[in-house]
């Protein structure tokens, strides 16, 4: 069983072309509970962050929200991820995953929480709102 926090607010799933400076208000200020992640490829920038902090000059994907694993997660453990991408890909919901040095995140549609977090639940997670 794995306790996950909500985040509050939405998340933008965002690209970048390729060499495209970040703005500088794509950053929270320190103590807030939001993430942001950015991945840069040969191909582009992919950046993950609340929707109100977008780039402008991005392609847009908006009404995500996060769950966090309440961790830190240890390195070493296999299978923490698919414990989650497992249930929400066997209730159809969509979802965007990625990891930081502390722990794992996974994004589902807005419209779709509901239906994330009882297939969660019902895998025997639980979701701290």
């Amino acid at each position: 069983m794995l306790d996950l926090a909500l985040l509050p607010g939405e998340y933008a799933v965002c690209r970048l072309p390729a060499g495209t400076p970040l703005p500088s208000g794509l950053w929270a200020e320190p103590g807030h509970a939001d993430v942001v992640t950015v991945s840069w490829t040969a191909d582009g920038i992919s950046v993950i962050c609340p929707a109100d902090r977008t780039p402008g000059q991005a392609v847009v994907e908006t009404e995500w929200r996060c769950l966090r694993i309440v961790g830190p997660v240890d390195a070493p453990v296999t299978g923490t991820l698919a414990a989650l991408v497992g249930p929400l890909a066997a209730a159809r919901v969509n979802v965007v995953a990625f990891s930081t040095y502390d722990t794992d995140h996974v994004l589902v549609p807005a419209v779709r929480l509901g239906e994330a977090t009882a297939a969660l639940e019902r895998a025997g997670h639980r979701v701290l709102r």
